[in-house]
């Protein structure tokens, strides 16, 4: 079992509120660790979003508990009508899920049953619930953050790499078929994890001037380098869904159609290559020119081959070539981010390694 920052900082919280709650002489620590355990956010800015509205939520429940049980009572019935009141009204501020639960474990950890002062009883339970926001807070704020630069490039090249490496072996009918679906099912599910990253790393705010310009450049890049990797991935699909109608093709256009496709692959990784710092600032532009692709003309001819021979099954060609075009398009792009991002970096290379 992989334990993560955020199973880590999870457990820290609660650990934290229980001890400060028992510190403190409060009558429910418990509480206390419940609301560290909501509260907890992946990033220190999604942190700074949360609290406001976990504290918000918690009043509002604290509030509605007090009115019903001062108009109403106690009664278990009472108790759900108040619940369903907090839980729409939080619903309709737009609060998230975790803040609508907690909102709701607020109504019933102060309206139960007590021999203490009412008022006593539901300050002491809400200052633990409040306690646990802190505490969550805080945690996050001295938690060592995770590098989401470095661990979201790092997924993008492996599932680049493993993309470009099927693509080779499908083009030349290689591919086993129940192991492609299995990998294609499994790079998804990694697309999922980049998107979700991708996200968390452009929330991380940076304070500085200098380092905010160098930051919004590389989202740029990186989009960019998640958008040609998603393209690529969209063009091994095509070719499985073909499957074996490629053998339809005359051998001398698969030749081609191969040939173009390696070019189109050394391509990419190269400009990988480049955007880790591991190619020479000299030799990129040599690099750049060696066997450019010409998917362009490689589409005509696809088309070319099909109108002659007015095969019937000629469409099915169709995404194909439209994957191809797209791809290339994207790739193309992606060289010249790279090269207007080569002109500013001043060797500000993508972290791939933890610091």
């Amino acid at each position: 079992m992989k334990l993560g920052a955020r199973m880590m900082k999870t457990g820290l919280a609660v650990a934290v509120a229980l001890y400060v709650a028992e510190l403190l002489g409060f009558v429910s620590p418990l509480l206390a660790a419940i609301a560290a355990l909501f509260s907890i956010q992946p990033s220190i800015y999604r942190s700074y979003q949360s609290i406001v509205e976990q504290i918000q939520g918690n009043l509002i429940g604290a509030a509605v508990a007090i009115i019903a049980v001062f108009t109403l009572g106690n009664d278990p019935f009472v108790v759900a009508f108040a619940i369903i009141i907090v839980i729409g009204f939080t619903m309709n501020l737009k609060m998230n899920e975790s803040t609508i639960s907690l909102a709701a474990v607020a109504v019933v950890a102060l309206m139960d049953s007590t021999d203490l002062t009412f008022i006593y009883f539901a300050g002491s339970r809400l200052s633990s619930l409040l306690l646990g926001i802190l505490a969550a807070f805080t945690v996050n704020l001295v938690f060592v953050p995770p590098h989401y630069e470095t661990r979201l490039f790092t997924r993008i090249d492996a599932t680049t790499t493993d993309i470009l490496q099927w693509l080779r072996v499908t083009t030349r009918q290689l591919s086993d078929e129940p192991a492609l679906k299995y990998e294609i099912t499994r790079i998804q599910d990694n697309f999922r994890w980049i998107d979700h990253t991708y996200l968390l790393y452009s929330e991380e705010r940076t304070y500085f001037k200098g380092k905010r310009f160098a930051k919004g450049r590389k989202l740029v890049l990186f989009r960019q380098l998640i958008t040609t990797t998603k393209k690529s991935f969209d063009v091994l699909k095509a070719f499985y869904r073909l499957d074996h109608r490629i053998e339809q093709i005359p051998s001398e256009f698969q030749d081609s159609l191969v040939n173009e496709l390696d070019k189109l692959i050394n391509a990419h990784e190269k400009i990988v290559l480049s955007l880790k710092g591991r190619i020479k600032q000299t030799h990129k532009r040599s690099l750049r020119e060696i066997e450019e692709p010409n998917i362009p003309i490689l589409v005509e001819q696809l088309m070319k081959v099909y109108e002659e021979n007015h095969n019937p099954d000629k469409l099915i060609f169709l995404p194909l070539a439209s994957q191809l075009m797209e791809y290339h398009y994207q790739l193309e792009k992606f060289k010249r981010l790279l090269k207007s991002y080569d002109k500013h970096r001043h060797h500000n290379y993508i972290q791939t390694t933890e610091k």
